[in-house]
This record gives C-alpha cells, structure tokens and sequence, in this order.
C-alpha cells in the first residue's frame, strides 16, 4: 500500500498521468469497446500510445521518485513537520471556520437589511455571541455554529443548555435576545439550517424598534 501510495502521488503531482501524456484514455477505450485486457492493450499502444512511450513516462516516474523527491524529502526537518500538523489542525480549521460563520453573517445581513457587526473579543468570551445588532441602544445577539448537517435536537439542547446563562445575561443588559444561527455546507455553499429563525431575528428587531 505504502509503495502504491507513493506511485500515484507522485504520478499526479508531476502530471504523468495527464491527457498530453497518456493521451485521451476515456474515449480510446469507449472507441475500442475491448472484451478482454488484451484487446484493450493492444488497441491503445497501436492507436493511443506506443508502448515504448508509456516505458519512457514509467522511467521518467522514476527520476522523480528516486531523485527529486528524495531530495526535497532530504530537506525536510522535524521542525517543518511539526508546523506543518500546527498550521493544518488550528490555523486551516480557524479559516475555515471563520470563513463558513463570515459568509453566514454576509446572507443574514443582506437579508435583514441591518447592520451586523462583529462582537468584541469580550463579548464573545462572556456572552457567547460572535456578532450583533444595534437597535436604538439595544443589542441582538447572534450566535453562528457551524454543524455537519442540519442539527440534531441533542446538538441545539447541548449548545443552549451551556450557554443559556450567558445569554440570559447578555438579554437582561443590552435588551435583545441571543439567536442561533445553525449553517450546514452544501458543496462549496454555506447554508443556514434553521432558516425559521430569520423570522425571529425580524420580530426582535421590530420589538426594540417599537420600544
């Protein structure tokens, strides 16, 4: 497996496996309709490439494999190695996370038509919201949690139970309520699951304007 591994990443990597190298395998094999292995071998070095070629990019692999990336491997320090796990474990899971709760935040704004702005680092530590709404001199909380899919009943009571009282805090003194806002990905989408919650952000909003 290991050896397998290292062929086929280092195939792509330097694109031997490409259409201008091994030519236009898809259709050539739909074009011959082989019943047998044999059939199709010996269509494609006959129509698609010589079998002296594909031994050419066979050696060719090798090069790489033997020369350059033992080189580069050669390179390589501990130190590397350990910011690399650092950088992929917390740095790529914060941007993306930051980017999935920053597109969310974009949709509700253009929706509610309201200015959302980011809490402080305070109010994130203290009440639990990553961002907010002014409504006269009132303040509506928004709490983003990206979820896997949509939540389950278990997630929403686990989240809400811990920082029930924080919110409750956050309520009693800026006047507006704290909102979940769950988001799920779909394809390279950010989508908001609890789209019902969108009407209560409206009510709130009404409410403290009212008032």
């Amino acid at each position: 497996m290991a050896k397998e591994w290292i062929l086929n990443t280092a195939t792509n990597r330097f694109q031997l496996n490409f259409k201008r190298n091994v030519g236009a395998t898809s259709e050539a094999i739909r074009t011959c309709a082989p019943k047998t292995l044999k059939e199709w071998q010996d269509y494609y070095f006959a129509n698609v490439r010589s079998e002296q070629h594909i031994v050419e990019l066979g050696k060719k692999l090798y090069v790489k494999i033997t020369e350059v990336l033992v080189a580069e491997i050669g390179e390589i320090t501990e130190e590397d190695c350990i910011n690399y796990i650092k950088a992929l474990v917390i740095d790529r899971t914060f941007d993306g996370y930051m980017r999935e709760k920053s597109t969310i935040y974009g949709q509700l704004q253009d929706i509610l038509k309201v200015k959302i702005e980011p809490s402080s680092d305070e109010w994130d530590r203290h009440y639990n919201v990553d961002f907010y709404i002014k409504i006269n001199d009132k303040y509506i909380g928004l709490q983003i949690k990206p979820v896997s899919k949509a939540p389950s009943i278990s997630e929403i009571y686990k989240e809400k139970s811990i920082q029930l009282e924080s919110h409750a805090e956050f309520t009693k003194k800026f006047g507006g309520k704290v909102f979940y806002i769950y988001s799920y990905k779909q394809g390279d989408k950010k989508i908001i699951s609890n789209t019902e919650v969108i009407d209560e952000i409206k009510a709130e909003i009404q409410r403290l304007s009212e008032n």
